[in-house]
């Protein structure tokens, strides 16, 4: 791609990254907007949540088969025919009218979007040469950064203003902004003269493989996890279906998945150091707008401003950090710096009480919007600085495959330690409150003299002031697990710094990435 000009590159830029963008605000702007979803459509919140387990379900089983078929129809092509399929299926997701219809659509939407990420970021990649492959990691980073951001504060606006069918048609125009870009500037990319071999038996392996896993992941909590014969069933099929899939694509000529490209030692070790900022990424998105909102009592809306200004810190460094890398900077010194203050953030945030403000969050997300931006821009950069320019797309998907593997059972994981921190929390506070106790006997006097003064006639006086102490206590509970959680997804990150110093060779500009740059 030597004759790609500096303009077109820029183009290149903004027509990927928003492409990227618009497929990460989609995984978790339906969050905020189930409530009115599950109302409009006649479903309980937990038949709702289909909605969105269906579209990660659907992006997990698509997104390690993107440099397959990238390569099988020509990236252009395929690009372009994701942008037209995530586009489509968003309307017909804001048409819809019944769970199991928009269920489908969120699927169908899920195999474009996840098409959308990874073959984004590999044209992004494969546009800049090698020594700008920090700058566009950079880039790329700041999408994936902003995205997940930005749903909350867009779904709130929304909900707050109008009607849920909206986050979804407001995929439409950039849709279709993205389709115009592509056809101007993408690089055009022909299909191979001769077919790829279709391995149809990997593509079912992996399939039954991974959708069985996302399933467990996203619904074992719901299912009371081995209580639940389905979980168990599914369990064994995801394990069984994993460990075939890996046998035979390790024996294929032409494998839906190149796993070979995991001998090389920057992919091995980036790919495991990128599940453990899935882990942490998807796991802090997660617990902290259920702490703001639950136990403070702020909007989605206001969830996603508290949120912004980390994000905007985030794109202001991974330039900077970008420039560094392709000066030659050691891309492990940024990785040990960001681990280190993301280990801060979650200290930091496990102090908070039920009587902070706004401005308490300011410094934690602060030092989580740096360590961000230190950790994306050379770890992406560091998984293919390695690999030979036709591995690329391959080596993108698995890095993005896993990272939202990351995600997936980071958010299981806490999701199962808050059930339990909070059945402990509540145990022991409630076992603190005894009948008669002074501290108890004046804070339920207060209350039920406040009740009595606003309501003189109103009966059941006594029922009402133990609901209200008994939901102060729920409030405690919850803030004491949320910051339970943080803590414990914060010791995760220590198995992060064994596998840092076995990156100390590595070098994003190093002669051998240089010279498969060039080849591009």
């Amino acid at each position: 791609m030597e004759g790609i000009g500096k303009t077109a590159r820029i183009f290149i830029a903004i027509t990927t990254i928003s492409a990227a963008i618009m497929e990460l605000i989609d995984t978790s702007i339906v969050n905020v907007a189930l409530n009115q979803m599950a109302g409009n459509l006649g479903a309980s919140i937990e038949d709702i949540a289909w909605v969105i387990t269906s579209y990660a379900i659907a992006n997990v089983i698509i997104i390690p088969m993107t440099g397959f078929l990238a390569n099988y129809f020509g990236r252009k092509q395929y690009y372009l025919a994701s942008i037209a399929l995530f586009t489509v299926a968003s309307i017909l997701c804001g048409t819809s009218t019944s769970l199991w219809e928009i269920v489908l659509w969120r699927f169908v939407q899920g195999l474009g979007g996840g098409a959308l990420l990874s073959t984004s970021q590999a044209i992004l990649f494969e546009s800049f040469p090698g020594k700008q492959r920090g700058m566009a990691a950079a880039l790329f980073g700041m999408g994936v950064v902003l995205g997940p951001t930005l749903g909350p504060t867009v779904g709130g606006i929304i909900i707050d203003s109008y009607s849920w069918p909206l986050i979804f048609f407001i995929n439409v125009p950039f849709g279709i902004i993205a389709t115009l870009l592509t056809l101007r500037f993408i690089p055009e990319s022909q299909a191979p003269k001769k077919k790829p071999h279709i391995d149809w038996s990997g593509i079912f392996l992996l399939t039954i493989g991974i959708a069985s896993l996302q399933y467990v992941l996203e619904r074992g909590e719901a299912e009371d996890w081995y209580d639940s014969r389905l979980i168990i069933g599914l369990t064994l099929v995801a394990a069984v279906g994993l460990a075939t899939f890996i046998w035979w694509e390790l024996k294929q000529k032409e494998p839906v998945v190149n796993l070979h490209i995991m001998n090389d030692r920057n992919m091995a070790i980036t790919t495991f150091l990128t599940f453990i900022v899935g882990f942490i990424l998807f796991t802090s998105v997660f617990i902290f707008p259920l702490m703001l909102q639950r136990g403070l009592g702020y909007t989605a809306y206001e969830t996603g401003l508290t949120l912004l200004p980390a994000s905007i810190l985030s794109l202001i460094l991974m330039p900077f950090i970008g420039k560094k890398l392709q000066n030659g900077a050691k891309p492990q010194i940024f990785v040990s710096i960001g681990f280190i203050t993301l280990m801060g953030f979650g200290i930091l945030m496990s102090r908070a009480d039920l009587n902070v403000g706004s401005s308490f969050f300011a410094l934690p997300l602060m030092i989580r919007g740096a360590a961000l931006a230190c950790l994306f821009v050379p770890l992406n950069a560091m998984a293919v600085s390695g690999l030979q320019p036709k591995d690329i797309p391959q080596g993108i998907a698995l890095n993005n495959m896993i990272r939202q593997l990351g995600g997936s059972f980071g958010i299981a994981i806490i999701n199962n330690y808050l059930a339990h921190r909070v059945a402990a929390h509540r145990i022991d506070l409630i076992s603190n409150i005894y009948t008669g106790g002074e501290q108890f006997t004046e804070r339920y006097n207060q209350i039920y003299h406040g009740l009595q003064s606003k309501l003189p006639i109103a009966a059941n006086l006594q029922q009402q002031t133990y609901q209200i102490m008994d939901l102060a206590i729920l409030k405690q509970t919850l803030m004491l697990s949320y910051l339970d959680a943080f803590l414990y997804a914060t010791a995760f990150i220590l198995f992060a710094f064994p596998f840092i110093l076995l990156t100390r060779n590595m070098r994003i500009n190093s002669k051998k990435a240089l010279m498969a740059a060039e080849e591009v």
